[in-house]
């Protein structure tokens, strides 16, 4: 959810509004404590569902406490002490004033499952924001050991939350959310630019592993030029043609390739310039490409979250069309890493060999061709 920045404590007027599910939550705390039988119509939330540690405090002693009789109830506040005293033990600054503001708020108790299946509406927003922040702060984070294996764990997490929320809130014929998807980041990643040229002059050297590597689609390369020459190489592969630079420049040329900013000689020198094997740095452009499609997705995810216009079944809808995305990549991935089977070995014992290893690391290419 968005970011409230701290208010200046000498400034009252800088101090933000609350979030609107605060007086539902307020409403729903003071119908209990006014009728606390009301409980029993109470459904799909529990303290965790609250947007503040008082309030969560609030319900929690609310629930664990028994419920008094109506009539004495009404005369004395022996039971509003308690559930004061209980809510203490779990936050401080909670005062009896409050809780008679609470059910000063609260004038129709008759609603309180309407008003907590907003407050149950409200926490499955936050959750799915949670879980969208983390997708994506995993997928960028360079550190991790296993970023790909890490970034589909929380991809899998966000499906799961998805999932809840769909479960509490069938969606239904409607339309998608209206909310503008954040546009995907074009940041210029050399070593982006470097492997792509490395892939797509080793799969010139070597065609044969062109028609090995059918999950590396044009869309996983960062360059539409590059994206254009993987094109020509399964074109070439598909029609069985002779694959060598000269082919490959005379392909470029047909599908329009080049121009003035891309001159034959400079495209003739990447292509003859092979590291390696190809399968590696297919594998290297996929796995790029499926951490950036994870990362758009986690921040597509999270702007659905923090647009209030979205309801929770557009929140469903929408997520799991960004998800059906990622798993088409994840689809790919797997078959790019799967072990490389072997004919002499039963079909149970490849399964669990281990997968390829790649070349190492190559230095970048002297050439360099990004438009």
């Amino acid at each position: 959810m968005p970011h409230t920045p701290e208010p200046d404590e000498d400034d009252p007027d800088a101090i933000p509004p609350p979030h609107p599910v605060v007086h539902v939550e307020q409403a729903l705390l003071g119908a209990l404590l006014l009728e606390p039988q009301r409980l029993r119509d109470v459904t799909g939330i529990g303290a965790d569902a609250f947007s503040t540690p008082a309030h969560a405090a609030l319900f929690t002693a609310i629930s664990s406490l028994p419920a008094p009789d109506p009539a004495e109830h009404a005369q004395d506040t022996k039971w509003l002490g308690a559930v004061l005293a209980a809510a203490r033990e779990q936050t401080r600054g909670l005062s009896a004033l409050y809780l008679q503001q609470l059910i000063q708020v609260c004038r129709w108790p008759q609603h309180t499952p309407a008003y907590a299946r907003i407050i149950e509406a409200e926490n499955g927003r936050r959750r799915l924001a949670a879980a969208a922040q983390q997708l994506t702060r995993t997928a960028g984070d360079t550190t991790l050991p296993q970023r790909v294996a890490a970034t589909l764990a929380e991809a899998d997490a966000l499906t799961t939350v998805v999932d809840d929320i769909a479960a509490r809130f069938p969606p239904h014929a409607g339309s998608l959310p209206r909310t503008s998807a954040p546009a995907p980041a074009t940041d210029l990643d050399e070593d982006a630019v470097d492997e792509e040229q490395l892939l797509l002059a080793t799969a010139t050297a070597h065609p044969g592993d062109i028609e090995q590597m059918r999950w590396l689609t044009a869309g996983d390369f960062t360059q539409p030029l590059h994206a254009g020459l993987w094109q020509c190489l399964t074109a070439l592969s598909q029609r069985r043609a002779p694959i060598d630079p000269v082919t490959v420049l005379w392909e470029a040329r047909q599908r329009g390739l080049l121009g003035p900013e891309v001159r034959p000689q400079e495209l003739l020198t990447v292509l003859a310039d092979p590291f390696g094997a190809a399968e590696h740095w297919g594998e290297r452009v996929l796995q790029r490409h499926l951490l950036a499609t994870a990362r758009h997705i986690g921040r597509r995810v999270e702007a659905f979250a923090d647009d209030p216009a979205t309801t929770s079944y557009q929140l469903v809808l929408g997520s799991r069309r960004a998800l059906a995305d990622l798993s088409a990549v994840r689809t790919r991935w797997r078959h790019a890493t799967a072990p490389v089977p072997n004919k002499d070995t039963p079909v149970r014992a490849r399964a669990a060999s281990p997968p390829r290893a790649g070349p190492p690391q190559a230095a970048a290419p002297t050439t360099r061709i990004s438009r």
